[in-house]
């Protein structure tokens, strides 16, 4: 029996393959296919089928994550959508908040709504803050409203109502009437897809929801309907933001929970990585074809965010789409292998854009006429041009140089190998601004941390950001060019469920706390029946409970962890509300250096989580023992066989590469990491190769190879 996991991302599509017994992973690569994502998927699944002699009758669960609900927002390729709301409040999400992300831009522009205002209906009703009706639902304003949107030829509608957190009693009349008057229409309600309060956010997020459901939709159809036919029977998960598998069944209903589902997979990753080498504090460090990814693991954890931004300009709060879901706290930027080096007013610009899968970079020779990042790493000699990808196609160097030479070197007055690193350089001050974002911006002192670099391009910038920002080391995984799709194995179902419920809290406040919490389970249990299933077969459920909370007047809150068990009295005659009034203002005291106990606090937020535990994971597919690891990977780019130790090459294969460091091209050692054994060391200058991703030690760095296979580079002391 085997598992699959897919990470489709906007270049190139990662998959693993996991025997159960063993625990051997096979990994592969393919550039994705940006029209039909799905089409990538399939052809992977085939050629790894095929090396390995296995049909889809072998596989027991097959992972995905997926970057089609983030592009379709990113690129405004989602689905006509149309907005129902209260009357008075059409420009809720035109409005947006009063606050400006740039205060000195005269010409900023906010972000762009995902609906056309000419597709937002009003209908006659309020509910107010309390969920009381105060004018009750016509109907007839309703039909009005549909009959409009249906004439416009919108796919999907969203509802979001005032208040209607509180009391969704009007959404759900209105859903209702939309089934039976648009049944070929996606739906979604605010008060199913974030029952939260803040207008702006909750519509923002609704809409966001609906305008990709319809993609997805057709995605996990076509995806389960081509696995049918190949005869899978297993269990098809997709990853969510917050680092938890999801039903597709799940997906099609609440899609906007993947916006941030391949990154997160990586993280996860990470923290596995991280705990295995003893590090408990790790910034994590993701660069595909598009997009690179930060992230952190604090003391063993990963930060969990209850809202993120898409589409964000400059890293600025405020700039970009809020969406109110929960998410593995990162920063994502538009520098990836793929992206575009530009000149603006004489110097040098690399991405937003990128030249994703298709046409891809000039080098890749599918079509590509716009220098990227990954031509002026090609040009500099970090990449083996007649081994890229483990072979699977070459690349062209002269082309390369060319575009480099025409667009950015003659008209700059730089020589080819000056303009290649410019471009080189710049992508990686980007990059590192994110990294100081995560970490120094965020208190976070990274000489006390080890970076963990993965992704097709993550090992090979790694080590310059490193010594950027002080970081004294950098792990390079085994598998480190498909990162996020071995997380993937280390994921478990999860879902989550939260709302806003305003409650004053004093020692006195349990029984309506228990309230809450009844109803949070009462609706995972109905979302997600296997948890009712899975308690009586007698597997365990974790349960996780936690609140945002604040003192009175505050307009933002501090998460708190609840205590699990029963809501009642607790140790020494405490009650419940009691242990999180003391945790509320021990956290507040420590992210702020006072509180203010004779103040009164209220809850705004109440989330609920179940995690439904496998025993499987990226470092062995039998159920975790706690005793170590075994990493097994296989080179599949030449038919599944890993070269023989004795073909690893030390100092007879050399490739010059440039080194700001040496200020010119030097001959650098190139090593074959398959051929590379625990204890090995390597002495920097040095490039180590591998299939899915290339690394590159700068001058004086020195590498280990642990018993994990996962690459130690202690990083030169500069200072």
């Amino acid at each position: 029996m085997l598992r699959v996991a897919i990470d489709t991302g906007g270049t190139f599509t990662d998959f693993v393959f996991q025997e159960l017994e063993s625990g051997e992973k096979t990994f592969w690569k393919t550039l994705s296919t940006p029209a039909q994502p799905e089409q990538a998927v399939l052809l992977g699944l085939s050629h790894l089928s095929d090396t390995l002699g296995v049909s889809l009758k072998d596989v027991r669960e097959i992972l995905i994550a997926t970057t089609v609900a983030t592009n379709s927002i990113l690129e405004r390729k989602g689905s006509l959508t149309g907005l129902l709301t209260t009357e008075g409040f059409r420009d809720v999400l035109i409005i947006g908040r009063g606050k400006r992300h740039d205060g000195y831009d005269l010409y900023l522009e906010k972000p762009k709504p995902l609906v056309q205002r000419r597709n937002i209906m009003e209908v006659a009703e309020r509910v107010t803050h309390k969920g009381e009706v105060l004018r009750p639902i016509e109907m007839e304003s309703v039909e009005r409203a549909i009959d409009a949107l249906l004439e416009s030829g919108v796919e999907s509608i969203a509802v979001s109502l005032l208040h209607s957190y509180a009391n969704p009693v009007h959404e759900r009349a209105v859903g209702e009437l939309l089934q039976s008057r648009a049944p070929g229409v996606s739906i979604s309600l605010s008060s199913e897809v974030s029952p939260k309060y803040r207008e702006y956010e909750r519509t923002s997020t609704t809409v966001a929801n609906a305008y990709v459901k319809p993609i997805l939709e057709r995605y996990f159809d076509g995806l389960e309907g081509a696995f049918h036919e190949k005869g899978f029977r297993g269990e098809l998960y997709a990853m969510q933001s917050t680092g938890g598998l999801m039903t597709t069944g799940l997906a099609r209903k609440y899609p906007i929970s993947l916006v941030e589902s391949g990154p997160s997979a990586g993280v996860l990753m990470c923290s596995i990585v991280g705990k295995q080498e003893g590090c408990e504090n790790v910034l994590t460090f993701d660069m595909g074809g598009t997009t690179a990814k930060v992230g952190a693991m604090e003391r063993g954890e990963i930060a969990i965010t209850p809202g993120i931004e898409v589409d964000g300009v400059n890293l600025r709060k405020y700039s970009g789409l809020p969406l109110n879901i929960p998410a593995i706290e990162m920063i994502e930027m538009g520098a990836g292998g793929g992206s575009i080096a530009t000149l603006d007013m004489g110097l040098i610009r690399v991405g937003p854009l990128s030249a994703g899968a298709d046409p891809g970079p000039i080098c890749y020779g599918l079509g590509g006429t716009v220098a990227t990042l990954t031509d002026a790493n090609l040009v500099l000699g970090y990449l083996n041009p007649d081994n890229f990808a483990g072979g699977s196609f070459s690349l062209d160097t002269a082309a390369a140089a060319e575009g480099i030479r025409t667009q950015i070197a003659e008209p700059m007055g730089l020589s080819l190998l000056e303009a290649a690193w410019g471009i080189h350089a710049v992508a990686n001050a980007s990059m590192e601004r994110a990294l100081r974002s995560m970490s120094m911006d965020r208190g976070r002192d990274p000489r006390h941390y080890a970076m963990v670099a993965f992704g097709g391009a993550g090992p090979l910038h790694a080590s310059l950001l490193a010594r950027a920002l002080g970081v004294p080391k950098v792990i390079i995984p085994w598998g480190a060019g498909v990162g996020s799709a071995v997380g993937l194995l280390d994921a478990d179902p999860m879902f989550s469920v939260s709302r806003t419920h305003l409650l004053p809290l004093t020692p006195e406040s349990s029984p309506a706390i228990a309230d809450v919490y009844r109803e949070l389970d009462s609706r995972v249990r109905n979302e997600v029946p296997q948890i009712d299933r899975a308690e009586q077969d007698g597997a365990p459920v974790e349960w996780k409970r936690f609140a945002y909370i604040r003192y009175k007047g505050q307009g933002y809150e501090v998460k708190i962890d609840l205590p699990p068990g029963p809501i009642g009295e607790g140790d020494e005659g405490h009650s419940y509300a009691a242990h999180i009034i003391a945790a509320f203002h021990a956290s507040y005291a420590g992210a702020y250096g006072y509180s203010q106990p004779d103040n009164p606090i209220e809850a705004a937020d109440w989330y609920l989580t179940a995690t439904l535990p496998t025993g499987l994971n990226s470092l062995t597919g039998k159920a975790a023992s706690g005793g170590g690891a075994d990493f097994h990977g296989k080179n599949v780019g030449d038919g599944g066989e890993s070269p023989a130790r004795d073909d690893i090459t030390r100092d007879d294969t050399t490739r010059l590469a440039y080194f700001h460091e040496a200020g010119e091209a030097i001959a650098c050692r190139i090593v074959n990491r398959y051929a590379l054994a625990p204890g090995d060391r390597i002495q920097g200058p040095a490039i180590v190769e591998e299939r899915e991703a290339t690394t590159v030690l700068l001058p004086g760095d020195v590498a280990d190879v642990l018993p994990s296979r996962n690459l130690l580079i202690m990083l030169e002391d500069e200072g």
